[in-house]
């Protein structure tokens, strides 16, 4: 019976062990997460996301304050155009969240950073390539570009020294999301270095509408997999989205994907960024407490835990802070959805806001608990306390159980 350690994956040159995990911001995937993957030979991610609030807490910057107090005086208006970040330290902090991780990993494995497209920050394509080439420049081994179709990304890095060097792949959840990306960047006749094929079942943002069960991860990778083969293109295929143990993972390493990323699992280790209470909620879940809805203010539907404490909330936008979501004209869904209840209910300290939710803010709070489609099976990997809570795992021992176990087997913590 194989073990996903009897298979590897090629990226040019490099061979690694075929597990990836996954980038959850913000902050979620850490850097200590992504250097255990490092280390033990696989890849491990980190995310770009809200990056001077990562910068702040890891190295005492004070970004968020400085823009906090630079827009001060637009915070009770619900007009937020006026907010544009400031390009010079949106680098500074890409680079040091980025080189400080690179400077300590170790091993024979990647680190990557996950850059998601839908982070407009009022300023789409100026932000976007400030991001991507920061990366670069702080020695990252690769970026996964997400939450989009990227369709300029690769042209926004294309002249910069490490754009063939750096693995550059894209996270799809369709072969027409693909052609569409490859078709767009044929003339910089750079291919990706791999494609992540993301199915219905993977946590967070998802890339289908609301039949997403109607999907199947294995026939998008198979119909990938043999329109590349077809087209005599040879880029590595990673399976994402509902593989909870190293049996699940082999299936999809023998049915036409080179490697695996898995994320849920992870979410409960001593290395994950969750606060250890928002950890329990996630052993303590059953089915029935997820769902996939429609408050993120992308457009995207989400998937997340039901009492995550971000439903509902009408918390006052964070724009001045934050605004990572604000398109090209200073907007945001969420902003909307709270203006207009606040014009309903003029006398209302605070405001419910269920169709939308201030995104920056819950997420940066750890209150907005996305969640994988088999976070409910999270209780059966670990052990309970005497207390009744959940005992945390190691990431070395879930990568390692991922690597490898048989038979759908789960190996429980000492």
């Amino acid at each position: 019976m194989k073990r996903v350690d009897d298979f590897r994956l090629k990226l040019g040159k490099d061979e690694l062990v075929p597990i990836m995990i996954g980038g959850m911001g913000v902050d979620i995937s850490t850097a200590e997460l992504a250097l255990v993957a490092a280390r033990l030979g696989g890849i491990g991610h980190i995310s770009d996301a809200m990056v001077h609030d990562v910068s702040d807490r890891r190295f005492d910057t004070s970004y968020i304050k400085e823009k906090t107090r630079f827009y001060k005086y637009n915070i009770n208006n619900s007009d937020k155009t006026d907010i544009k970040f400031n390009l010079e330290h949106l680098a500074e902090a890409t680079r040091l969240h980025v080189g400080k991780t690179m400077e300590a990993k170790q091993g024979s494995g990647m680190i990557f950073v996950n850059c998601m497209e839908k982070l407009t920050m009022n300023g789409p394509r100026e932000t976007l390539k400030v991001r991507l080439e920061a990366a670069l420049d702080g020695g990252i081994d690769g970026i996964t570009l997400s939450a989009g179709l990227h369709l300029s990304s690769f042209g926004l890095m294309a002249d910069h020294p490490r754009f063939r060097e750096a693995k550059l792949g894209i996270i799809v959840s369709s072969l027409r999301a693909l052609q569409l990306f490859l078709r767009k960047n044929a003339r910089l006749n750079r291919l990706p270095d791999y494609v992540i094929v993301e199915g219905p079942l993977a946590g967070g943002h998802l890339g289908f509408g609301d039949d997403w069960a109607e999907f199947d991860l294995q026939t998008i990778i198979t119909e990938i997999h043999q329109w590349l083969q077809a087209e005599q293109l040879d880029i590595p295929l990673i399976a994402a989205g509902g593989i909870f143990t190293g049996s699940d993972a082999v299936a999809f390493l023998e049915n036409g994907a080179a490697g695996v990323q898995v994320a849920t699992r992870f979410t409960v280790t001593n290395e994950c960024g969750l606060p250890a209470d928002v950890k329990q909620e996630y052993f303590k879940a059953s089915e029935q407490d997820i769902e996939v809805n429609h408050i993120s203010p992308t457009g995207y539907p989400m998937r997340m835990l039901k009492n995550t404490p971000a439903i509902g909330d009408g918390v006052r936008p964070g724009c001045e802070s934050y605004g990572y979501l604000l398109d090209g004209n200073g907007n945001c869904a969420y902003i909307t959805s709270y203006n207009r209840e606040v014009a309903a209910h003029p006398d209302a300290k605070k405001v419910v806001v269920m169709d939308k939710t201030c995104l920056c803010t819950h997420m940066r709070n750890f209150k907005c608990w996305t969640c994988g489609q088999t976070t409910y099976r999270l209780k059966d990997t670990t052990r309970k306390n005497p207390d009744g809570s959940y005992q945390l795992l190691s990431a070395e021992h879930v990568f390692r159980d991922y690597q490898f176990s048989t038979d759908n087997q789960i190996a429980l913590p000492a």
